[in-house]
């Protein structure tokens, strides 16, 4: 194709991306009370090969030719790494010290059965060759551990602030528990992907210069940055220049994290939760966001829908496969942080809300598994599989939450709406959660 000719067939697929997204979206919150982030989920599912590719293959190949998946990459990896920017500058670090033991005893079980879970079915899954060429098996089954165990924090976070629940120990808990798991599953991550370098010099980059990083930007990154915040207290808002040397920012630690070895995906979080809180974070989400959600994360969206290809999962043999790791992904999550709140003190309605919840994979699923499938973790039949697994579990979420306490959300969110203040934590707090 010409350069040209790439052009058009970008804005169309463009149209057809965010159209699709929107109306999804739509459709799942208005009839099935979803956040829309799911409807988004499914509607890049729509457009890949599994439904649209299927039905209407010529209409599929004419809307999204392959000489323009490197374009789409590149805004889907922007995407994600300015929203995982946005998440960090949402972080609460008030949460983390509420209920720290159940937080932690819940956090650790979420992560602990999962990985067992992943010891006793990696074995089973590499004999199947559902993994990618050379990948050991401690790396299949770190992988498969970070997989299962990531929760989907910014539609935990959601549920949470829209019930009213900010306040309450399930609301404290299941922030607190989620954002530990998180930090540990992407800590997984980075070390499966150090691992995979090509030998133990590079591996050793990765870890210890994604670790420098890390350590730099939470320990002396906030002094560094505080000036901004004053920028912004000074001018009463955001200005363009401010705006541009915060995006220049974003985008050297994207690019110091691929250079490590890692993803860009890490150096926006980090960035993003050292950044200096009030007026500053609150401006940057109010400018960001909406571009970010409404057109850089559903070229994500229908860049993972793309590789999902749900025809491969052909047999009974392949969905039963599927079948299993969804199940022992649920049993694993859900019951085990619904286990770990009861034996810290919750009562079981808070418990089994806090399984619901931490039980959801979402976006942050998505992420980890297109890392996998682009660095050669993962074949795309076991992509596809836990692409549904994450559309599932972050499906059953909201309505699980409702069942198992939802009278107790409705009457605390009474409440809440009657006494939560909306100030934000002093110096250090953050913003908000990214409500996706």
């Amino acid at each position: 194709m010409t350069t040209a000719e790439l052009s058009v067939a970008f804005f169309l697929q463009m149209a057809v991306i965010v159209a699709a997204c929107r109306a999804m979206g739509w459709v799942v919150k208005r009839f099935f009370d979803q956040p829309q982030v799911v409807g988004e989920m499914i509607a890049g599912v729509i457009l890949g090969p599994s439904l649209l590719g299927l039905l209407a293959p010529d209409i599929q190949h004419m809307l999204f030719p392959k000489e323009t998946k490197s374009i789409l990459y590149v805004g889907a990896q922007l995407g994600v790494g300015l929203y995982m920017f946005l998440v960090g500058v949402g972080f609460r670090s008030d949460h983390f010290k509420a209920n720290a033991k159940s937080a932690m005893a819940v956090s650790l079980s979420g992560m602990t059965a999962p990985f067992l879970v992943a010891i006793l079915l990696t074995p089973w899954l590499m004999s199947l060759n559902l993994f990618g060429k050379g990948v050991q098996p401690f790396q299949a089954t770190l992988f498969m551990g970070a997989a299962i165990s990531i929760t989907a924090f910014p539609v935990l976070a959601r549920i949470i602030q829209e019930r009213g629940l900010t306040k309450t120990p399930l609301g404290s808990l299941s922030l607190s528990a989620g954002a530990i798991d998180d930090a540990g599953a992407w800590t997984v991550l980075a070390i499966v992907l150090a691992s995979l370098g090509g030998g133990a010099v590079v591996a050793l980059k990765a870890i210890i210069g994604g670790g420098l990083f890390a350590l730099f930007m939470l320990t002396v990154g906030p002094k560094l940055l505080a000036p901004l915040g004053r920028w912004a207290e000074r001018e009463g808002k955001v200005t363009l220049t401010l705006l541009g040397v915060i995006v220049v920012l974003f985008m050297l630690s994207a690019w110091a994290m691929d250079a490590a070895g890692l993803h860009s995906v890490f150096g926006g979080f980090i960035l993003g939760a050292a950044m200096p809180r009030g007026l500053l974070t609150r401006e940057l989400k109010k400018q960001l966001e909406p571009f970010a959600l409404a057109l850089l994360v559903p070229m994500f969206f229908t860049f993972s829908g793309l590789n999902t290809q749900l025809t491969m999962v052909n047999s009974w043999a392949l969905a039963g496969i599927a079948l299993v790791i969804l199940a022992g992904s649920i049993a694993a999550k859900g019951l085990a942080c619904w286990a770990a709140a009861r034996l810290t003190g919750q009562d079981n309605a808070t418990a089994m809300g806090i399984g619901a919840l931490m039980n959801a994979r979402g976006l942050m699923e998505l992420i980890i598994i297109n890392i996998g499938l682009q660095k050669g973790i993962i074949g795309p039949a076991l992509f596809s599989m836990l692409v549904v697994m994450a559309i599932v579990t972050t499906l059953m979420a909201s309505p699980l939450f409702e069942i198992v306490y939802g009278r107790t959300a409705r009457l605390s969110g009474e409440l809440g709406a009657l006494n939560e203040d909306e100030d934000e934590e002093p110096a250090r707090g953050t913003a908000p959660a990214t409500a996706r």
